[in-house]
């Protein structure tokens, strides 16, 4: 990951926020309990703030599992079809780099599919000083399992767009003093060769190509998926890393 975000791809969701509110995939339930498990508290009741919310996947999530959310979003496309399918979410606008928040104001603060384009130097030192005390900061990514044979192959085809997710996250927070925990969690969803080629557009490797070259691309992986499952659908697989943050410097 390089050491400050790529601002022009960070925020090209905006061109595609309809449809990765339809195509992007949600979180299972497994996860959240991981994070009440390192957090050491359950969501519910919790002042939870949602940094880089985008379309309000992860908020939502949090939310029906009795969480306060707070979502915060720069991302101007992406703030307003949150609002609109979820109006009585608290939404700021602003990024994790510089939070326009109190010290001490939140139990956690997320990151869903997001904290790759933050700055760690500046988002780390934010994240901690708007925590409350024994607060936790959790980021969280789902990723293809390439281990799968289709998807690793697709991996191929598809290269060298790769997915941004930084792959050890506990060394970037190492300058910091804190703790870390991890977990990986396992889960996939069942949905359409279609529906897997719209999740794809989603992403800003293919949100910031010409359009042209990008039905291309996506065309010529749609037929080698459909050789693959010819009735139409497929179980998209995934490991979702979880790292949980906690400040070292707090006292029991």
């Amino acid at each position: 990951m390089p050491s400050h975000a790529n601002q022009a791809r960070a925020l090209s969701f905006d061109t595609v926020a309809t449809q990765y509110a339809d195509a992007r995939p949600g979180y299972p339930p497994a996860l959240f309990d991981a994070v009440e498990e390192l957090a050491g508290r359950p969501l519910a009741g919790a002042n939870v703030l949602d940094c880089g919310a985008g379309t309000g996947i992860a908020t939502r999530l949090m939310r029906e599992r009795g969480a306060h959310v707070v979502a915060l979003e720069p991302g101007a496309g992406m703030a307003d079809t949150l609002r609109a399918a979820e109006p009585e979410i608290p939404l700021v606008r602003g990024e994790g780099n510089l939070l326009p928040f109190a010290a001490h104001s939140f139990d956690v603060i997320t990151y869903a599919q997001a904290w790759h384009w933050t700055d760690p130097a500046s988002s780390v030192p934010e994240a901690l000083r708007v925590l409350r005390p024994h607060g936790v900061l959790a980021l969280w990514w789902n990723q293809a399992d390439v281990r799968v044979p289709w998807v690793a192959a697709e991996d191929a085809r598809l290269a060298p767009f790769t997915r941004d997710y930084p792959a050890t996250v506990a060394e970037l927070v190492a300058p910091f003093p804190v703790h870390v925990a991890t977990r990986e969690i396992l889960w996939s969803r069942r949905i359409t060769v279609e529906e897997h080629i719209r999740n794809l557009g989603t992403h800003s490797h293919f949100a910031v190509m010409d359009p042209i070259e990008r039905a291309e691309l996506l065309d010529m992986n749609r037929t080698a998926l459909a050789r693959i499952f010819p009735g139409g659908e497929l179980d998209e697989p995934y490991r979702c890393g979880l790292t949980v943050v906690r400040s070292a410097t707090t006292h029991t």
